[in-house]
């Protein structure tokens, strides 16, 4: 295949280095005003992995979407608007197909970003998410993993997971879309309340928050058109397991530095998505507490120790309520 992919951070440069080993033509796009990418592009290496000179580097967006059939989108996802307001400027973007990996819901409306591209113009039948648990320092060290690829057209699953699949990853094709964008991003929201456990060395009630995060995102998911199946699927409840006891796990690390009080230099990606997901959450009237519970502590300055104690304190509560 040949593929463009947008973004070259930790999880875009992951997946052209992974495509690019499967013998795909790859091609990466980063913004030229970003230092990091500047600094990339000239020596081919960051953290995580080495780019051989067979992986194409650019920073022409137009050149980018115009001169390869796959699309891969890996950006912050409070980003993908602006991009594809970039993006849909440029003649026949409409005709490619686009592959989110990231995951994250818009924050000012609570829309998740298969929306977002639909809005500016791409048709659904070409959008797809590759979603699931998986760390790039396993993944560079040869240590096997399954994820998930979903779309709201099976045959583009279909032909994705065929032309991804190696020894390294292999994938599932889902079948619900809604549910694997929500259960993906509420993993983020539920790593941070992990972190904060782990923080707190209260790691015991991981039991009950894991239990009892996924029952909350799933009625999400229904609400929103899903099947609340899905959150205990690969997108949320097999990414919430990789993430809750992993030491690469960026958002349960910035969890656990918040309550320590350990100084971070940016935002985990979950704290957007947590004010996201209440957004959406209220639109559906669902109740998410645990998500409000991050929310309110990150966010609205509450004390976290206060917060979760009244969080696992919650009375009379039967544990399932259909």
């Amino acid at each position: 295949m040949n593929i463009s992919i947008l973004g070259c951070g930790r999880w875009g440069s992951f997946i052209a280095w992974y495509l690019n080993k499967t013998k795909h033509k790859v091609t990466t796009w980063g913004m030229a005003e970003d230092p990091y990418v500047v600094d990339f592009f000239k020596t081919r290496v960051n953290s995580y992995v080495t780019f051989p000179r067979s992986i194409e580097l650019t920073t022409d967006l137009e050149y980018a979407v115009s001169k390869n059939e796959t699309i891969i989108i890996s950006i912050s996802a409070q980003a993908v608007r602006e991009l594809m307001g970039k993006v849909s400027k440029i003649d026949g973007y409409k005709n490619k197909n686009y592959v989110l990996c990231m995951k994250g819901i818009e924050e000012s409306t609570g829309k998740r970003l298969s929306q977002v591209l639909i809005e500016c113009g791409v048709p659904k039948k070409n959008i797809a998410v590759w979603v699931g648990p998986g760390h790039i320092q396993d993944f560079t060290k040869g240590i096997p993993g399954v994820m998930l690829i979903d779309s709201y057209n099976k045959k583009l699953s279909a032909y994705l997971i065929e032309n991804f699949k190696s020894d390294l990853i292999k994938y599932y094709q889902g079948n619900d879309i809604i549910g694997s964008e929500i259960g993906a991003a509420a993993k983020n929201v539920m790593g941070i309340a992990a972190g904060m456990l782990d923080g707190l060395n209260e790691q015991s009630l991981k039991g009950a928050l894991m239990a009892r995060g996924t029952y909350e995102v799933s009625k999400l998911i229904k609400a929103a058109g899903g099947k609340s199946t899905s959150a205990y699927g690969l997108c949320h409840l097999g990414d919430y397991e990789a993430t809750l006891f992993s030491p690469h796990s960026n958002n349960r690390k910035f969890g656990e530095n918040f309550v320590q009080k350990v100084k971070f230099d940016k935002l985990a990606e979950g704290v957007k998505t947590s004010t996201a997901l209440l957004t959406l959450a209220k639109k559906l009237k669902v109740e998410m507490p645990i998500t409000k519970a991050v929310n309110d502590i990150i966010i609205g300055g509450r004390n976290y120790k206060k917060c979760f104690n009244e969080l696992f304190d919650r009375p009379n509560m039967v544990e399932f309520d259909n």
